[in-house]
């Protein structure tokens, strides 16, 4: 580690009913990875908006590369040597590599743009990261691993020496992660500090040095990364200590709730046979690209199905569109809870209420305040989501408070079936276990609870049952009492072998 390049102290920021930032103090040294740990609403990404511009502050001090700055903005933040890569994905998804990573900032040549100039830096800035990307490329044609990396990239490309990564491998393979290490610990070399943000603990030990703890906007400890334990690193998160990371209930199995049969909707969802049954969690396990959310999205009705039949308690059902599924008792809390399960631009009361106006109004369609106050006050207290009230807008709210609200809309449907995809991405440890009583409650209440996961270990330790998925298909199903990571990882990585595993028959 070198000079202290990052001095920030006293800082506070506060929102419309929410002090978000409660005199924090950070520090940040040259060719350190400095981890920024605290749960969802913390206040870890305000501090850093506020280092890279997006934000202004209320009050405190800040200093880069020994100056004195007040509020940035973001074009000034860059050129400092400031760049930051968000949880949320910035990309002009219609523009090329190469045009995103200059975007802002174009070389120009004469009159024109000097395009074949631009290619070649941004083509020598990815191979000497060796990323594998076309700068030609369009971005919206790349997965989201590949836009993460041009992300990165394109921070570097703006001689970025202070490197700020929120959520890097949220939606990375292991293959992928190992790839973004390789580059941290490049950077780090060179001389760069980078603040790294992420929930995913156990990626801690390959690269960080140091670690700073915040909790509720205020700042909690800082220290070395090898002087902490994973346990004490968690409990000066929550404030609590946290007794088991992945709570298991013990329920007796009844009877088969939901089947699905011969399932096919498009080239990733091919031939899906599998139950859920009283008592039990099943979770499916696979890699990226697998065909778990497709799975899911076809079952709820998002994506059209070829063929295949779908039973609720025994008694097929004929789902079309999400509102079929809904009201035969399926839901879903989908991947995307920004895109696909909120409407950010609305409170958390009409989120809550918006799919569950059959059940709020009376026969005139006039919605009963008083139903909706109780569901709404019902819905905050069983999730414990973090909020001064409920009119506060969902985009304000912490990933993990979101998470919530999307799950907090489907409890009051006595559903018969509830689907979780990634339920805990981007979510801290305290929120990942409130997530998990939740699904148990509702094995306890006789729900079939279906979950998908690219954590191999919340699968194994929240599932009863685990059916894995590779290239569209199911190549296998175990118990997860007797599963290992080996044996799911084989399975998962099974593209010759797509077919139904014998161990359904377990299950019936």
């Amino acid at each position: 580690m070198g000079e202290v390049i990052v001095s920030m102290s006293s800082i506070s920021k506060t929102f419309p009913g929410v002090k978000a930032l409660d005199n924090v103090s950070f520090e940040l040294c040259s060719g350190e990875v400095m981890a920024l740990l605290g749960e969802n609403g913390a206040g870890k990404s305000t501090l850093m908006k506020i280092l890279s511009g997006v934000y202004t502050r209320d009050g405190g001090e800040m200093k880069i590369f020994g100056k004195e700055y007040g509020d940035l903005t973001p074009k000034q933040a860059q050129q400092i040597g400031v760049a930051i890569i968000h949880q949320e994905l910035n990309m002009c998804r219609h523009l090329s590599v190469t045009e995103n990573m200059f975007l802002g900032r174009e070389k120009q040549g004469g009159l024109a743009l000097d395009n074949r100039a631009m290619e070649k830096e941004a083509k020598r800035i990815l191979d000497d990261l060796k990323i594998d990307i076309d700068p030609r490329q369009t971005v919206g044609d790349l997965p989201v691993s590949k836009q993460q990396m041009v992300e990165i990239a394109k921070a570097l490309s703006t001689n970025a020496k202070i490197l700020i990564m929120d959520e890097p491998t949220s939606s990375l393979t292991s293959k992928e992660i190992d790839d973004l290490f390789r580059i941290i610990r490049k950077l780090k070399a060179e001389g760069c500090g980078i603040v790294y943000i992420s929930h995913r603990l156990e990626e801690l030990a390959h690269i960080v040095d140091r670690v700073t703890i915040m909790r509720d906007g205020q700042f909690i400890t800082k220290g070395n990364f090898r002087d902490m334990t994973m346990d004490q690193i968690i409990t000066n998160m929550v404030g609590r200590e946290i007794k088991e990371q992945f709570p298991r209930v013990e329920c007796k199995k009844g009877k088969k709730i939901f089947e699905v049969r011969n399932l096919n909707a498009g080239r990733m969802v091919r031939n899906i046979n599998f139950s859920a049954y009283e008592g039990e969690i099943v979770g499916f396990a696979g890699l990226m690209g697998a065909g778990r959310t497709e799975t899911t999205r076809a079952i709820f009705g998002v994506d059209p199905k070829e063929s295949g039949e779908i039973c609720v308690d025994g008694k097929e059902v004929h789902i079309r569109c999400p509102e079929d599924a809904i009201k035969n008792g399926v839901v879903l809390a989908p991947e995307d809870r920004k895109k696909d399960g909120l409407c950010t631009k609305l409170s958390i009361r009409h989120n809550l209420a918006l799919p569950n106006l059959d059940l709020l109004c009376n026969k005139l369609g006039v919605v009963s305040s008083k139903k909706e106050d109780e569901l709404c006050r019902k819905a905050v207290a069983d999730l414990k989501i973090k909020t001064p009230n409920v009119e506060i807008d969902s985009g304000n709210l912490s990933g993990g408070n979101q998470q919530k609200v999307v799950v907090g809309k489907w409890l009051a449907r006595n559903s018969r079936v509830v689907i979780f995809d990634e339920p805990t991405r981007g979510i801290d440890v305290g929120a990942k276990v409130e997530i998990y009583h939740l699904m148990n409650e509702l094995k306890q209440k006789g729900i079939a609870v279906i979950f998908v996961s690219s954590e191999m270990p919340e699968v194994m330790g929240i599932a009863d049952r685990i059916i894995v998925m590779c290239d569209g298909r199911i190549t296998g199903e175990i118990l997860a009492k007797e599963a290992t990571q080996e044996q799911i990882l084989t399975m998962a990585t099974s593209f010759e072998n797509k077919k139904i595993s014998a161990a359904e028959g377990e299950g019936k």
